[in-house]
């Protein structure tokens, strides 16, 4: 097993993910044709690895792409992203687009603990200053003036609070506080700006985003607006609602669409319409969601085409390389391999 790039004799770096294939940081397989290739990171060659050492890795890194909660698909070719930092390239008939919002259950529940935490700190605070003036006969009487006064005082600092320094294309930043997202507005969306309008109150204004900036703005607001997190059975419902749409940008649309006619309103007034805040729990952390998945799939998108180029190259080497001097137990393998595959075993997708 090399350690070095073929072309541009570079480390090829290392992981600890593939026990049976230590080496390289992106590895790109195709299970039905038996090949793993280590990518350079640094020329982004393909080094084609010996048989000997792809048979167990292989089935090892098409069930990691499968379990991947970043990952995203040409018709040829995905791209997945492990929690590790190991980079997975597969080759062949994509699997079927999976909304991976399981990984938000824990993170809305440790928001909503967080925030238990936060608010059962201050109603303690308040509770205290209530007795000590019942029992010093201080201000004797106004013990609900007290907590609504403390009440006040933290409604003040959550207004105030800056949640999100928003970049514009231009370079500067909007300043968004927690006064600015109360009035943040879902509008109709144009069907070229991937279905979200965003009207973004700020220090200084108000300024309509769409498309690529309004889902970076929604990403970096939805957190403040959504700060009280919440159980798992509402997660489950919002998790229920995206893939009843489709797709994250789907979803995002009609919740636009809907919000604009009232319907998703939990106070149906004509000021409240587009509001995102007025929205139900559910509704807020499904968008909250939508955005952040939509952006991650961006992202990698964008390597994708070049990925499809390089490997297209890369399996025409491997093609004659992969026929010369091959002894017969290596072919054997090979073709087991493919008829497990052919049979869906061991990579069936999970329902």
């Amino acid at each position: 097993m090399y350690s070095t790039c073929l072309y541009c004799h570079k480390p090829l770096g290392e992981n600890d993910i593939v026990e049976t294939f230590p080496v390289g940081r992106r590895l790109a397989f195709d299970q039905r044709r038996g090949r793993l290739w280590v990518v350079c990171r640094t020329c982004e060659k393909w080094n084609l690895s010996p048989f000997e050492d792809r048979w167990d890795a292989i089935e090892d890194c098409e069930r990691r792409f499968h379990d991947a909660r970043k990952r995203v698909a040409s018709d040829n070719i995905g791209l997945a992203r492990l929690d590790e930092g190991l980079e997975l390239v597969r080759i062949g008939e994509p699997l079927r687009p999976e909304f991976a919002a399981w990984r938000y259950g824990d993170q809305f529940g440790r928001r909503r603990r967080r925030n238990m935490m936060v608010m059962g700190g201050i109603g303690t605070v308040g509770i205290g200053l209530v007795l000590a003036a019942d029992l010093t006969g201080i201000l004797s009487g106004s013990s609900y003036s007290i907590w609504q006064a403390v009440q006040a005082g933290t409604r003040a600092v959550q207004r105030r609070r800056l949640v999100a320094r928003v970049p514009m294309p231009n370079g500067t930043r909007l300043t968004v506080r927690g006064k600015h997202v109360e009035k943040a507005i879902l509008l109709l969306p144009e069907e070229e700006h991937d279905g979200l309008h965003l009207r973004l109150p700020h220090e200084g204004g108000s300024t309509d985003l769409v498309g690529y900036q309004a889902r970076r703005a929604a990403a970096l607001i939805m957190p403040g607006i959504n700060r009280g997190g919440a159980k798992q059975p509402v997660v489950d419902t919002a998790v229920a609602a995206i893939e009843a749409a489709g797709d994250p940008v789907e979803f995002v649309r009609r919740a636009a669409v809907r919000t604009q006619t009232g319907v998703l309103l939990d106070a149906k007034k004509e000021k409240h319409r587009g509001v995102i805040q007025k929205l139900d729990l559910g509704t807020r952390l499904a968008i909250e969601m939508a955005v952040n998945e939509e952006n991650e799939r961006h992202a990698l998108a964008g390597e994708l085409a070049l990925l499809e180029l390089e490997w297209k190259d890369a399996e025409e080497i491997a093609a004659i390389a992969d026929t010369l001097g091959v002894p017969e137990s290596v072919e054997q393998q090979l073709e087991e391999l493919k008829r497990r595959v052919g049979r869906g075993g061991g990579t069936e997708e999970p329902r």
